[in-house]
């Protein structure tokens, strides 16, 4: 069968399959691109489904990839939204402590916002409240470069500009297996397929299958994490002027239930981090038998149940009971009325894990034979996506021009 040619196939149309398209583009004059994006629209999944926040970058280990890029990709982001008219502000959020034992991690926290160069504002109970009438908390932290942007636009943006440069971006486009050739690699996509110098992967909850349709044999499984939120609706939802966060705990890469207010004014409470049963399992009745398997089977998933099972527990009876996850958006703003938070859409977080049950903290690439795959990117990738982008395209361009 007759094959379309690419100097380079990226494989995913989120908004980081996006955002190396265009680097690429940008980076290497005249190179061709050609995106792969299985949905019928890019930004389907995990950039289309989550709280829309440009993060700072203060909870990152300093000198890790996530510090560096979400700093410097939240700066990075703001400019591009700026230039392309895309929705988006620096509101600033809160990060409480509501428990004494949570005020040495919060101070933990200001030191490590600090050694990543994140400005923040170390303040008590009144001055919290000035800024979040409602919230209540021992102690907090203000960090006013915290923003929100519209990802889905961004990446659409970015879909525009990857096709004015003369590349192309072709939905309802499932890429299968990707076969060596002598000039780089034939990739199946069930209809025609493409031929291409370079192959690069940023398929998010798919990522880990896409580089062993190339051979690679990535040490780390994606292991599907549902975040569930809470709408805040009628008189609640005028407690929450921005972003209210929970101090972390420190033994995961979540957040905690937090409050947020959207560019579109609508306010959500979420989300929890329980084991999906499919990669896109938006909900409990969403089960893929090939997902479970894949899951169950992994070694490292065993190993982190049995590392994590309070924890993970508490996060499973949250999911299951309304009043548990009410009761934690209350711990933040205890005025809320339960009967003000209703279900809202969940999104389903790609989190590797290896073989040991660790949860992959960092950014994770692959490196292959003419190909790269982005294995772990979890948040705040939406906020760095431009900047990993730059560094995918620098990487390529060492092996192509």
């Amino acid at each position: 069968m007759a094959a379309d040619h690419a100097d380079v196939v990226v494989v995913g149309g989120g908004i980081l399959g996006l955002a190396t398209a265009d680097a690429l583009q940008t980076r290497l004059s005249g190179v061709s691109v050609v995106v792969l994006e299985k949905e019928d629209e890019v930004a389907s999944h995990q950039t289309g489904r989550n709280s829309g926040v440009i993060h700072a970058g203060l909870y990152y280990v300093p000198g890790s990839l996530k510090a560096k890029l979400a700093v410097d990709g939240g700066h990075r982001m703001v400019e591009f939204c700026g230039e392309h008219g895309i929705a988006h502000d620096r509101c600033g959020k809160l990060v409480v402590a509501t428990e004494t034992d949570e005020i040495p991690q919060l101070a933990a926290l200001a030191e490590r916002a600090r050694a990543n160069a994140v400005p923040i504002t170390q303040m008590g109970p009144e001055e919290a409240r000035s800024y979040e009438p409602h919230v209540s908390c021992l102690a907090a932290l203000h960090v006013a470069s915290t923003g929100r942007a519209d990802f889905v636009a961004v990446a659409q943006v970015l879909a525009r500009r990857v096709v004015e440069a003369g590349g192309a971006v072709r939905n309802g486009t499932r890429a299968g297996r990707a076969t060596p050739t002598p000039s780089g690699w034939r990739i199946d996509t069930g209809s025609t397929p493409v031929e291409a110098s370079f192959l690069v992967g940023c398929a998010g909850l798919h990522a880990d299958r896409v580089a062993r349709a190339s051979g690679e044999r990535p040490e780390a499984r994606i292991l599907p994490f549902r975040g569930e939120y809470l709408d805040v609706v009628g008189p609640s939802a005028d407690l929450i002027r921005g972003l209210v966060y929970p101090v972390p705990d420190p033994r995961f890469p979540f957040l905690g239930v937090h409050l947020t207010r959207g560019l579109d004014h609508r306010v959500h409470a979420g989300p929890n981090a329980v084991l999906a049963l499919a990669r896109e399992g938006y909900s409990w009745s969403d089960i893929s038998a090939r997902d479970l398997a894949g899951t169950a089977f992994w070694p490292g998933t065993a190993r982190l149940l049995a590392k994590y099972w309070r924890p993970g527990f508490d996060e499973l009876r949250r999911s299951l009971s309304h009043r548990r996850f009410v009761t934690s958006a209350r711990r933040l703003v205890p005025d809320l009325n339960p009967a003000d938070l209703r279900r809202a859409p969940a999104g389903v977080r790609a989190q590797a894990v290896d073989r040991r049950g660790a949860l992959l903290d960092d950014f994770a690439l692959i490196d292959g034979d003419r190909s790269l795959h982005l294995l772990n990117a979890p948040s705040p990738a939406a906020t760095a996506s431009l900047e990993i982008g730059a560094l995918i395209a620098n990487r390529v361009a060492k092996t192509i021009s």
